[in-house]
């Protein structure tokens, strides 16, 4: 078995160390307000064993890492019409531009940018008789653990102040990409990024997609070939655009969050959350990139 313990108890330490620890969001009024010197990192491996290190059971806002639980639900139910509505290529765009969307007349790159994540919520909708209620109890179901929830004072927060997705949503509508009414489909999205979890239940949550689609209470959610497929979109789109600079300096799928999250796996091998606030000039939590540089360098464990 691979011994994490000592390699994430170093990573805490130099993260501490650190002193440009990034900028906390604040575009979001809910998110302004968090400590930006909290760290932690989460390792949970193939046998189920989890690694904790920091402020790891601290609950935080996953925001767009929620956009991946959500393509998980619809590709789920509705199979490969799903890229009839939505593209898979990378945007090369910060998450939240629209000018692609124009020019592509409406459909968006990927499921992991805003616009995309909007069109999943959409489809959802058409097809579940509660979304918001059936969405959560996916994520409980998939991670075990019914505790998890939203936070409704950041959804209510983004609903407040999400006008570039309230803009994008009437653009896709506009292409007549968006079946449901634009205030129901953003209500659901809103939420969907509220969501609240600690990195020691974010990593058990995204266990099925390191996994091959199989939870750790050994129920499948997912075939071989969509998490292959998921996996590959965090890849290539994970991380806007930065996604680039995440393969190239840390070499595994996973997806970031404007919460100070980032959550990555190795298929087969093990899965990790790391949280801290302080984000980078593209909206990635800077110093949870340097720790997931850290700990692909120094086990040596990567996709290539």
């Amino acid at each position: 078995m691979q011994h994490y313990q000592p390699i994430i108890d170093s990573i805490v330490k130099e993260a501490g160390q650190q002193a440009d620890k990034g900028q906390v969001a604040n575009y979001i009024p809910e998110l302004s307000s968090i400590d930006p010197n909290k760290f932690g990192i989460s390792i949970l491996d193939k046998q189920g064993n989890i690694f904790n290190a920091g402020d790891s059971s601290e609950q935080f806002s996953i925001q767009s890492i929620s956009k991946v639980l959500l393509l998980a639900m619809a590709f789920s139910h509705i199979g490969d019409d799903l890229w009839k509505r939505v593209d898979v290529e990378p945007s090369g765009d910060p998450f939240n531009h629209l000018s692609l969307l124009e020019m592509e007349n409406g459909i968006p790159r990927n499921p992991l940018i805003n616009a995309g994540a909007i069109v999943v919520c959409d489809i959802l909708i058409s097809i579940l008789k509660d979304p918001k209620s059936e969405f959560l109890a996916y994520v409980q179901n998939i991670s075990g653990d019914a505790t998890i929830r939203f936070d409704e004072q950041v959804a209510l927060s983004e609903k407040k102040t999400g006008f570039r997705n309230y803009a994008a949503a009437y653009l896709i509508k506009s292409f007549k990409n968006l079946k449901n009414d634009v205030e129901t489909v953003l209500d659901f999205y809103f939420y969907s990024c509220s969501l609240s979890m600690s990195c020691e239940q974010l990593v058990k949550v995204f266990y099925i997609f390191m996994n091959r689609g199989t939870c750790l209470k050994n129920n499948n959610y997912l075939k071989l070939s969509q998490v292959k497929r998921i996996n590959a979109i965090m890849l290539t789109c994970g991380f806007y655009d930065e996604a680039g600079e995440f393969a190239f300096e840390v070499g595994l799928p996973g997806k970031s969050g404007v919460g100070g999250g980032i959550v990555a796996l190795l298929p087969n091998q093990f899965c990790v959350a790391t949280w801290s606030p302080g984000l980078n000039k593209k909206g990635n939590s800077k110093l949870g990139m340097l720790a997931l540089e850290k700990l692909t360098t120094e086990t040596g464990l990567s996709i290539f």
